[in-house]
């Protein structure tokens, strides 16, 4: 448990507010357009607004969770590239899924090491 002295600051940064709409076709996925504002919660025309998209796909194993940027100017530029921008999302991650299994593959399990040891490694050495 940490004392009092030891728990970090928290606080928001005045200079970064975003004031957050969700649009949703109650089917696929929801749009998220983050309008930045100044602390009066006035438009801030000195930053771009963000559209993110958010899915999910069924597997196998469950509904997989998708969230992703969307480059756009608009609302309606962001429903258009909606597809696109979550099938790179997609690739990009099935992408570091093959990654982690191939270095998972070139691990070496030391027998006897039970997960933790060797200075929190797991017991697993990675091959060059």
């Amino acid at each position: 448990m940490l004392a009092p002295n030891q728990l970090p600051e928290i606080k928001l940064d005045a200079s970064q507010l975003y004031r957050e709409d969700v649009f949703t076709d109650r089917t696929i996925g929801t749009i998220r357009r983050m309008t930045p504002v100044n602390g009066q919660g006035e438009f801030d025309i000195a930053r771009a607004v963000i559209y993110s998209g958010q899915t999910q796909l069924m597997t196998a194993a469950g509904p997989l969770p998708l969230a992703f940027d969307i480059e756009a100017n608009s609302l309606d530029e962001a429903v258009a590239k909606f597809g696109d921008a979550a099938k790179v999302a997609l690739e990009h991650m099935m992408e570091e899924m093959r990654e982690l299994r191939r270095q998972q593959a070139s691990s070496i399990v030391i027998p006897g090491q039970e997960p933790g040891g060797m200075g929190g490694m797991g017991g697993k050495f990675r091959m060059p």
